[in-house]
């Protein structure tokens, strides 16, 4: 593959980047080229939300083609753009050839929950003082342990104590990768149903429980039925403000809430849509994100 690159300012990068896929580029993305340096800006939003601006002041923009005709065409074709003012070619270079597969592998080192409990991906061995492992790979599904929510809820998991899940019934609610729900039959749970919107997180979660051979059952919201002694959702704070009936109709009487997903800013007003069901408590925080319980 060849990538081009070429230089924009701000108000031109969503062009550019539409007029690439025109051509066909194999991907585009945008970098700040002042990164690193005084002049850099931050420019991303809140999770979920779309970043304040299409670019930076001083845009990098990288299209990889298939070839070097097919860049060097494209570099011809934008340059007779009369939007293509004030952008400019950087130039076209080949691609190194890389092991991608051990290139992704290294940014995915083991997880560690508690000094006993880890998440190792299949092809590290898990460390010597673990006594509980979650084995999971990066796929398409959101969760493998490196996001402070979802470390947190893994957390809460752990030290809950020796058996506090053999009778219990637990829901995952909105289960990514199903990381949770593992985690709680880990830790002894042995009825877990874990529901999603998406139905390729409720594949990634039946293929990651299979491979850690614990039992579960995975599906589509109407999955969850009844009371359960543990709820947890791992979303966000916007959707787990709508689900705040929902969530709460299915706690037993004395069962745990669990959310996460949530900024710590977002406390009083996580507080406020629970009030009529649940008082919800800060148990965790990690890197401005929060962990809320409530018992019911």
């Amino acid at each position: 593959m060849f990538e081009l690159r070429l230089m924009a300012p701000e108000d031109r990068v969503e062009w550019l980047g539409d007029a690439l896929d025109a051509l066909d580029a194999l991907s585009v993305s945008v970098e700040d080229a002042d990164a690193q340096t005084d002049a850099e800006q931050a420019l991303f939003g809140e999770p979920g939300m779309p970043p304040p601006k299409e670019g930076w002041q001083r845009s990098r923009v990288i299209a990889l083609f298939p070839d070097e005709a097919a860049a060097n065409e494209a570099a011809s074709v934008l340059a007779l753009q009369d939007l293509f003012g004030g952008c400019a070619v950087l130039g076209v270079a080949p691609v190194p050839d890389q092991d991608w597969v051990r290139l992704t592998q290294s940014q995915f080192a083991p997880v560690e929950i508690t000094p006993e409990f880890w998440i190792v991906p299949t092809w590290h061995e898990p460390p010597a003082q673990a006594k509980q492992v979650i084995r999971l790979d990066p796929g398409l599904a959101f969760g493998t342990g490196t996001h402070p929510t979802t470390r947190m809820c893994l957390r809460w998991i752990a030290t809950q104590g020796e058996g506090a899940f053999a009778v219990q019934r637990v829901l995952d609610y909105g289960c990514g990768s199903g990381i949770l729900a593992i985690g709680a039959a880990k830790f002894g749970a042995r009825a877990i149903d874990a529901v999603d919107i998406d139905e390729a997180a409720v594949s990634s979660t039946r293929l990651n429980a299979e491979a850690n051979g614990v039992q579960l059952n995975a599906g589509l919201p109407d999955a969850a039925q009844g009371e359960y002694q543990t709820v947890l959702a791992n979303i966000l704070a916007t959707p787990l403000k709508v689900l705040a009936p929902l969530l709460r109709s299915h706690v037993a009487a004395g069962g745990s809430l669990v959310l996460a997903g949530i900024l710590e800013r977002q406390a009083d007003e996580l507080k406020a849509a629970y009030a009529p069901y649940a008082a919800l408590e800060v148990s965790d925080t990690e890197d401005g994100w929060i962990l809320m319980t409530a018992r019911c």
